[in-house]
């Protein structure tokens, strides 16, 4: 694991994860952006019977603190949509410099396959959250047992996401696709909801768990 995110590190400088990291970033800070716009505009509407000297200063600061907490709630929701634009473009990236074989033997997923696991993933991330969600409410009174619960549901989700991702580009002739083990792709999945709590490198996260998972995937067929 250690080694798989190390060499994700170590290719941020590659032109072409720094590019697919620059329009994963653009479009990320482009949602937030339009989140606070519309905050702004919200807060106008409901403030449009009021007349007070310093109201738009206060306007503003709503605006900005409704955008903080949207980014808050919301980042892992943006960051799995950008990930699912790109990360087909990160593995390649990865298999193009360190797995040249695997690459050329890759079988891409069609449109429909691609709609098929997709929907699947979202009625799991669906299913797993819904499951959770009495016992969060269970863990209230402990402050921090739901945002671990959670965190412990999503290392889960995200793990298996970033394994599949890369494992079905090299299903075999009848389908079975390498995916890694429960206990590598959750640990895979808890990493990557870490980096996502820490301002700025979250705007990594994404494409660092695409080319760890890619790394962990290869390793694990060789091995």
């Amino acid at each position: 694991m250690l080694r798989a995110f190390a060499l994700a590190f170590g290719q941020l400088g590659d032109r072409r994860v720094l590019a697919i990291l620059g329009k994963s970033v653009a479009i990320t800070l482009a949602v937030f952006a339009l989140l606070g716009w519309l905050g702004w505009l919200a807060l106008g509407w409901a403030l449009a019977d009021y007349s007070a000297e310093g109201l738009e200063t206060l306007r503003a600061f709503l605006a900005a603190v409704l955008t903080v907490l949207a980014g808050w709630l919301l980042f892992r929701l943006v960051a799995l949509a950008v990930l699912q634009l790109f990360g087909d473009e990160v593995v390649r990236a990865v298999e193009a410099r360190y797995y040249p074989q695997a690459a050329a033997a890759a079988r891409p997923l069609g449109w429909r396959e691609e709609l098929r696991v997709g929907l699947r993933s979202l009625l799991r991330a669906l299913g797993y959250n819904l499951l959770a969600l009495p016992v969060a409410l269970l863990l209230l009174a402990t402050a921090i047992g739901p945002a671990l619960l959670f965190a412990a549901v999503n290392a889960v989700l995200l793990g298996r996401e970033l394994g599949e991702m890369v494992a079905l580009r090299h299903r075999d002739a009848i389908g079975n696709a390498p995916l890694p083990g429960f206990a590598s792709r959750t640990a895979l999945g808890a990493v990557v909801v870490g980096l996502m709590m820490v301002p700025f490198v979250n705007l990594l996260a994404p494409v660092l768990g695409a080319a760890a998972a890619t790394h962990l995937v290869h390793r694990g067929r060789t091995a």
